[in-house]
């Protein structure tokens, strides 16, 4: 006699509803990602900070910020706009500062914010306060951002 085989049914995962759960996770946290890097990168203001270095050469100096635009620069805090036909005027604000940081060259240098479009305004400056031997460092900021000094920042808390 023949044995009858008995057929079981198998039971089968079907893995389509975890899938469309797991796509859907996915695609928000995406659209999460995409939101917080626009407003990142629309920031529309920027802080220049000197770092504090024991190390380093200026970390007993305190700064000074000038910032270069296409047009011209901005000294700051006072915010005096210099343009670029008064850069080498003796009677300018801009060697007036020079003035005044070369006489406290041991406690103070200077910070030079670029704009993009400001190359040839920053090559002349930086050749104006190498000739006088002043301490600079600079740095590059985006053409939307608004600077802050530390001093601002500091007032504001």
């Amino acid at each position: 006699m023949r044995r009858r085989s008995i057929s079981r049914k198998h039971t089968e995962i079907e893995l389509f509803p975890f899938l469309s759960i797991l796509a859907c996770t996915i695609g928000t946290l995406i659209l999460l990602i995409i939101v917080l890097t626009t407003q990142a990168l629309n920031q529309q203001e920027v802080a220049i900070v000197a770092k504090e270095e024991e190390s380093g050469v200026n970390a007993s100096k305190s700064p000074r910020y000038i910032e270069c635009r296409s047009e011209g620069i901005v000294l700051y805090p006072s915010e005096e706009f210099v343009p670029i036909d008064q850069l080498q005027d003796p009677n300018s604000p801009l060697q007036q500062l020079i003035a005044e940081v070369k006489a406290n060259k041991d406690s103070e240098y200077l910070i030079v914010a670029l704009r993009p479009n400001a190359i040839d305004v920053f090559n002349q400056v930086r050749a104006i306060l190498e000739k006088e031997e002043i301490d600079i460092g600079y740095e590059p900021i985006d053409a939307g951002w608004t600077l802050k000094t530390e001093e601002e920042i500091n007032n504001s808390n």
